[in-house]
């Protein structure tokens, strides 16, 4: 009767709000980024002007992170009109067209959407939504983010309601046949992770949602932090209520302070309204949850290192056994999940296990969530099937390579994660099917590259980055990785022989076996994948001092090309920040490749006309003098 009165109140503001003009504006931090907080003053100020009722409403990021500012003008009884890259300077048009008028902007518009028999919302007119399939991310962008009402009339804390009906054995035997994974990288089952923590002794327990979301390219937790917090709150207090603990917490890194704002404030309402907090629902099962700010450290992401970080030490990872289910937080039993883990909690109570099972592969079941960063036309994020295929996601999802380039690799799972080429875009997408090709789903970054990457910079790259987030405890990971990239940085200085390859294999196991935590084990993961399938890139940087890709800058030369420069043209003489560019006017110019710093601005300002300047990856010394400038075929651009 207590939720019945809840939704009741919910059920009123929806309806009450449907049946207005209403305008939706991202204002997750992409949107903000671009610009989404001046496009709703924009509104204000217009409707204001010309005494217009239309409510402005900020909801979060609907994964469409390229299209930002995004808004959404919903009409009664008309078309709901996604607008893209919205200006100030395009609100008047947008007000005297469609919410005045029945113009709806269609040169401004991405899309539309309508709802479903359930009420949530989908967008059937872009290609993209085809190939998705949103679980957790389905009312992201949606929704206000800030009013729980808004939620709850969305079918928001349903599926708690019906969990205080189960018992705990009950919800663990339905997170158990659902086949959920943990979506903070390691893929271990949470139902039985559920289990062992209610199973293990002692009065005292905790539930831990993981948001310290430290990999580059990486961004999902934050959006469905930034969008619909309430989701990880519901499946948290389910999680608590079904392995008997009282208190939780979400342990969040603090350079998300709209995420941590959202959060306090979701957590404030659900305790207003008696959904968290003491006697939830009238159940009798209290439940309280506080937040904790990481200080950003990549090795906080680990678990027992996280762990330590709450309770006040240093970030370190420690033995396990005993398992956080027997021994974490302050020693108590502890069940520390991923925000996306606990993000599905909800859909599978709600809808069943069997809608769950439904999805995905044999052996990992539901969606997965990645964002999608790098040479690719539309960045953002994406839920797809688990056992979509990499193709489908580069191609159909993402719209392929920017600037017409060809598909090279893509790095999946972080800097702990794996380089992918072009000949395993068939590969299903799994927990499975990457760890065979070297890979690992990890937290659901995607990066993607084209023929303008360079797999062994890539590498070094990702090593270097995992070498200073090392937090020193183990010899192979504090040395083995530093040695892993000083070979690395040899290679592409043109420094390195033959020989190096054999002992980057040799070297990256080791390191893969001896270390302590995830983060040793899975830092030489870029280095062994892009051996294995760019192993002749590195003989080419090796035996022909070449870089094919023509980015490793010692490898790497920028040349002009005297039948084709301008004798009046300053352009690079001017820019040139190291002076290494000299010809007086009527003289042709000439790099002094000992003064050049490799920045590429000649090769910018050259006007098109000419394409004087050229990069390219010399056999040999190039000479420093205007005389005898042979330029070598090997290479040119």
């Amino acid at each position: 009767m207590i939720f019945q009165e809840i939704k009741n109140r919910a059920t009123s503001q929806r309806e009450f709000l449907e049946g207005k003009t209403h305008i939706l504006v991202g204002t997750a931090t992409c949107g903000r980024a671009a610009g989404a907080l001046d496009v709703i003053e924009a509104f204000k100020n217009e409707l204001s002007r010309r005494d217009l009722e239309a409510p402005v409403i900020e909801v979060g990021c609907i994964g469409l992170c390229y299209a930002e500012p995004l808004v959404i003008i919903s009409k009664p009884e008309s078309l709901h009109v996604v607008y893209h890259n919205i200006t100030p300077e395009l609100v008047t048009r947008l007000v005297e067209g469609y919410i005045l008028g029945d113009d709806p902007c269609l040169e401004l518009a991405l899309g539309t959407f309508e709802t479903d028999e359930r009420g949530a919302p989908y967008i059937p007119e872009l290609s993209r939504f085809e190939h998705e399939l949103r679980l957790i991310f389905r009312r992201c962008g949606y929704i206000n983010p800030e009013n729980i009402y808004d939620y709850i009339a969305n079918g928001g804390f349903s599926a708690l309601e019906k969990a205080l009906r189960m018992s705990p054995e009950q919800i663990i035997e339905e997170i158990k046949k659902s086949g959920l994974r943990g979506r903070g990288g390691a893929g271990f089952y949470a139902g039985v992770k559920w289990e062992g923590c209610r199973q293990a002794p002692g009065k005292t327990k905790y539930v831990i949602c993981n948001a310290d979301e430290g990999d580059p390219g990486a961004f999902m937790d934050r959006v469905i932090l930034e969008s619909d917090p309430q989701e990880v709150i519901e499946g948290m207090i389910i999680a608590g209520y079904a392995i008997g603990a009282q208190q939780g917490y979400i342990y969040v890194r603090a350079e998300y302070p709209l995420a941590i704002e959202r959060i306090r404030n979701a957590l404030r309402q659900a305790e207003e309204i008696g959904i968290l907090g003491d006697n939830i629902l009238g159940s009798g099962f209290c439940f309280h949850i506080g937040i904790t700010e990481g200080a950003g450290a990549f090795v906080s992401g680990e678990a027992t290192a996280l762990v330590a970080a709450m309770e006040g030490k240093r970030s370190e990872p420690r033995v396990r056994p005993p398992r956080l289910t027997e021994s974490g937080l302050w020693g108590c039993p502890t069940l520390l999940n991923n925000v996306k883990t606990f993000a599905y909690v909800p859909f599978i109570i709600g809808n069943g296990k069997e809608r769950f099972v439904s999805i995905g592969t044999e052996h990992s079941k539901g969606t997965a969530v990645f964002t999608l960063a790098g040479k690719i036309q539309y960045p953002g994020l994406t839920e797809v099937p688990m056992g979509t295929t990499l193709r489908k996601v580069v191609f159909d999802i993402a719209g392929g390579m920017r600037n017409e380039k060809k598909f090279k690799a893509v790095q999946i799972g972080g800097p702990s994660g794996g380089c992918l080429p072009e000949n395993l875009l068939d590969l299903p997408i799994d927990f499975d099917s990457l760890h065979e090709a070297g890979s690992m789903m990890g937290s659901g970054g995607m990066i993607f590259m084209d023929e303008g990457d360079c797999a062994v910079d890539t590498a070094r790259f990702f090593l270097d980055f995992t070498t200073k987030e090392s937090c020193g405890k183990c010899t192979m990971c504090r040395m083995g990785t530093l040695q892993l990239l000083s070979i690395l940085d040899d290679i592409t200085t043109g420094k390195a022989k033959l020989e190096d390859l054999d002992l980057l294999q040799r070297l990256s196991e080791d390191i893969k076996m001896g270390s302590l935590c995830g983060l040793g084990r899975s830092a030489p993961n870029p280095v062994l994948t892009t051996l294995r399938y760019f192993g002749e890139e590195y003989r080419a940087h090796i035996l022909e001092k070449r870089c094919p890709a023509l980015v490793c800058k010692d490898l790497t030369a920028y040349y002009i090309l005297p039948e084709k420069c301008d004798r009046a043209c300053e352009h690079c003489i001017l820019v040139c920040p190291t002076e290494a560019i000299k010809g007086g006017k009527g003289e042709i110019k000439v790099i002094n490749q000992e003064k050049c710093s490799k920045c590429g601005t000649c090769l910018e300002v050259c006007p098109h006309e000419y394409n004087a300047v050229v990069k390219i990856s010399p056999i040999s010394k190039l000479p420093s003098s205007p005389i005898n400038q042979d330029i070598p075929a090997q290479g040119g651009k």
